[in-house]
C-alpha cells in the first residue's frame, strides 16, 4: 500500500517511537476482555499491541483512506471501524465500563475533552496523547499560572495525571511542540459534591474571561457582595485562587437562590 502523506485538516501526526509506544502500552495495561476504544487510530501504532492483547477493539476514524488501510491490515472479527467524527460519536453505545486510548489530534483536543466528559458515567478510564502544554493546564493546581477553566471542568469530573512525557520526534511529522500522555478517572462524587454542570461551566467561564480581575468585576453577574460574605469568599481574589470545591459550592449557592426567586 502506497505511504499515507499526513493531513493538515485532520492534525495528523504519526507515532513512530516503539520505546514511547511500549512505555503507553505498559500505562495502560489492557486486559482481553477489557472494552477498549481507541481514537484516532492513524497508521495503527497502538492499534497493532492493543489489538495483541484485547479480544476486541474499537476504533474511530474520520480519515477514508485511513479506514481503508484498517479494513486491509486488521480482520473484521478483532476489530469494529466506526468512521466518522469522535466530536460526534455516542461512546455510551459502547456500553459501561470503557476504556479510551487515543493520540487527539491537538487542533480539537480541548472539545474531544469536553465531549468525553459527558460520557464519564460510562468510562473507566482515559488514557490519551495530547499537547504538554495542554496537559499541564489540564493538570494544574489551583493559584499556578496553568489553572484555569480546562483544569477545574475537567479536575470536576475526573481524577488526573501526567503520566508520560513525549518528544516531538517520536512522530512522523514531527510537530513543532512537545506531547504528553494524561490518565483521566472519572469521579464518582458524593451528592453533595454535585452541582448543576451547565452553571458550573458558565460561572467558570467568566470568573477565568478576565484572569486579572478579580471575582467582584467577573463574577458581578452571578454574584453581590453579600452573596460572596455568605460563601466565606473574598471577592477580591482572583479565579485562579479557588478550588474545584469553591467553584461547586458558588454553583450550588447561586442554583438555591435563584430556584428561590
Amino acid at each position: 500500500m502506497t505511504r499515507h502523506i499526513p493531513r493538515k485538516r485532520f492534525g495528523q501526526n504519526f507515532l513512530v517511537d516503539e520505546t514511547v509506544i511500549a512505555d503507553i502500552m505498559a500505562a495502560i495495561a489492557p486486559q482481553p476482555g477489557d472494552m477498549t476504544v481507541e481514537i484516532g487510530p492513524g497508521l495503527g501504532a497502538l492499534t497493532r499491541p492493543l489489538i495483541a492483547q484485547l479480544r476486541h477493539l474499537h476504533v474511530i476514524e474520520i480519515d477514508r483512506d485511513i479506514v481503508s488501510r484498517l479494513k486491509q491490515d486488521f480482520p473484521a472479527p478483532c476489530l469494529t471501524i466506526h468512521e466518522g467524527d469522535a466530536l460526534k460519536f455516542d461512546f455510551a453505545e459502547l456500553g459501561g465500563d470503557l476504556r479510551v486510548v487515543g493520540n487527539l489530534p491537538y487542533n480539537i483536543s480541548t472539545p474531544i475533552l469536553f465531549h468525553l466528559a459527558q460520557s464519564a458515567h460510562c468510562i473507566r478510564d482515559i488514557h490519551v496523547m495530547l499537547q504538554r502544554e495542554v496537559v499541564e493546564r489540564m493538570v494544574a493546581a489551583p493559584s499556578s499560572s496553568d489553572y484555569g477553566r480546562l483544569s477545574v471542568m475537567l479536575q470536576y469530573r475526573f481524577d488526573l495525571e501526567k503520566v508520560l512525557d513525549v518528544p516531538a520526534t517520536a512522530f512522523r511529522p514531527a510537530p513543532q511542540v512537545e506531547s504528553a500522555v494524561v490518565r483521566l478517572l472519572p469521579l464518582r462524587r458524593a451528592t453533595e459534591e454535585t452541582c448543576d454542570e451547565d452553571l458550573l461551566g458558565k460561572i467558570v467561564m467568566s470568573a477565568f474571561s478576565q484572569r486579572r480581575k478579580t471575582l467582584r468585576n467577573t463574577l458581578k453577574a452571578y454574584f453581590h457582595a453579600g452573596d460572596f460574605a455568605a460563601l466565606g469568599l473574598d471577592s477580591g481574589m482572583r479565579a485562579q485562587d479557588l478550588s474545584v470545591k469553591d467553584f461547586v459550592r458558588m454553583t450550588n449557592y447561586a442554583a438555591l437562590r435563584n430556584a428561590s426567586c
